[in-house]
């Protein structure tokens, strides 16, 4: 390394960059991501600054005392394989401390993060395309449109994160341009929803449902405000068999995979109701 190179917490306008890069890995980040994500541990954007200027970036973001979640980890083109992006990475793990901490690992890095500790739990897959089918939505399912995340969805939520997360969910929900939608089913919360419009097209991210027939009513409601027609994206479990179905029954084509991995043994999450991981950068 040559320089002067030092770690620092990144500003707002850095994250921006940050999120500029992740559209250039094709990652395809929402277009109101920058401030949402931020918000949750500002301490946790970290980036690698040479000679003034902004080269490396990563997000290891402390949920709570138990939990984090590592993302973001780019390094400019031009400054690759010089050893900037490890020392940044030691900075991020040194400020999740003992926690537990879960990532979305693209494949040509999954045998560095396990040099690093992390396990893998399993893998997501990211659908995408133009919906040719709007499914029905089934009887009984009530949808309302939504900008809060009140004491319902905070605990379907815990059932799906390792964390609570309810302050993100506000931002999420509320923030301009994203549609929230929740399901009801005989009075009680059954699932909810995202739509939020990115660099290309939208991801629906998250849907999380008690059922495939909830998830279709979410999506039957959500899909028509997108507009037909818009390239729609949701990233699925594949340990949740009716999520990767649901996508295909929408006529989306799987795209790329990430591992999610954690440096100990993997929460328990209740995966069959994620029909869609809500970031690959926050978990």
């Amino acid at each position: 390394m040559a320089g002067d190179y030092r770690i620092d917490v990144m500003t707002e306008t850095d994250v921006a960059t940050a999120v500029h890069w992740a559209a250039a890995e094709g990652w395809n980040p929402g277009n109101r991501d920058a401030a949402c994500f931020r918000a949750v541990d500002p301490q946790g954007f970290l980036g690698g600054y040479l000679d003034g200027r902004l080269i490396t970036s990563i997000s290891v973001v402390n949920y709570d005392p138990a939990f984090s979640f590592l993302g973001f980890y780019i390094a400019h083109p031009d400054h690759r394989g010089q050893g900037y992006g490890y020392r940044l990475w030691q900075a991020g793990m040194k400020h999740a401390g003992d926690r537990l901490v879960g990532l979305d690992g693209v494949v040509a890095e999954q045998e560095n993060y396990k040099r690093s500790g992390f396990v893998l739990a399993y893998r997501n897959i990211r659908y995408g395309g133009a919906v040719t089918v709007i499914p029905d939505a089934a009887p009984g399912i009530e949808i309302q449109a939504v900008t809060e995340a009140g004491p319902q969805v905070a605990a379907l939520d815990r059932t799906v994160f390792p964390a609570d997360r309810v302050s993100f969910l506000e931002d999420w929900f509320s923030a301009p341009g994203h549609l929230a939608r929740a399901a009801y089913r005989d009075g009680a919360l059954a699932g909810f929803a995202v739509a939020r419009p990115c660099r290309s097209g939208w991801k629906i991210a998250p849907l999380v449902a008690a059922d495939r027939a909830v998830a279709e009513t979410l999506l039957a409601d959500l899909l028509p405000a997108v507009g037909m027609g818009a390239e729609i994206y949701l990233d699925t479990p594949e340990p949740n068999p009716q999520a990767t179905a649901l996508a295909e029954a929408l006529g989306l084509a799987p795209g790329f995979e990430t591992a999610r991995m954690y440096t100990g043994p993997a929460p328990a999450l209740d995966i069959p109701r994620i029909f869609g991981v809500t970031t690959f950068e926050l978990g």
